[in-house]
């Protein structure tokens, strides 16, 4: 299911102050998550992380490469990513968001509903996005479904 891809694990989404930190929208587990990577790729560019903290809304960081108020403006929306294969090793039954995105799902009795395009989570856990041949799309709550090697199992309950 790994593949190289990035993964998203914060978005910038202003300055804090005039010295170029940057305030993140965090997508992870706070900000000591983005501690263990030493750079993330933002839009083509490399940023490299010199301090990360609480802030508004998500974080406070401040980078190597963003000097001033202006330079970090200028990045406002800009995805941080890193590769997919520096995120840490995950234990039996657990999956990150980003390996279900284009798997194939099929109903508990084998036939094909459709793929994964998104995962998300307003609350009450888990629920993946499945777009059918047609182009239509549903929901169902990642507990109906069984994620195996290559593709997520929906229980027939759930689909229609």
């Amino acid at each position: 299911m790994t593949s190289d891809r990035p993964v998203t694990l914060a978005a910038i989404i202003g300055a804090h102050g005039v010295t170029g930190e940057l305030r993140l929208k965090l997508f992870g587990e706070g900000p000591d998550s983005l501690k263990r990577y030493k750079s993330f790729d933002a839009g083509g560019q490399t940023l490299t992380l010199k301090t990360v903290r609480d802030g508004p809304n998500g974080a406070v960081a401040r980078f190597a490469e963003v000097a001033d108020r202006n330079a970090a403006e200028a990045l406002r929306g800009t995805p941080l990513t890193v590769p997919r294969s520096a995120l840490p090793p995950l234990e039996e039954g657990e999956y990150y968001h980003v390996d279900l995105i284009g798997l194939p799902c099929v109903m508990d009795a084998g036939s094909g509903i459709g793929v994964i395009v998104a995962v998300e989570n307003f609350g009450a856990g888990d629920i993946i996005e499945i777009e059918k041949p047609d182009g239509k799309r549903f929901m169902v709550p990642v507990h109906a479904a069984r994620i195996e090697a290559e593709r997520a199992v929906i229980a027939a309950a759930f689909v229609e």
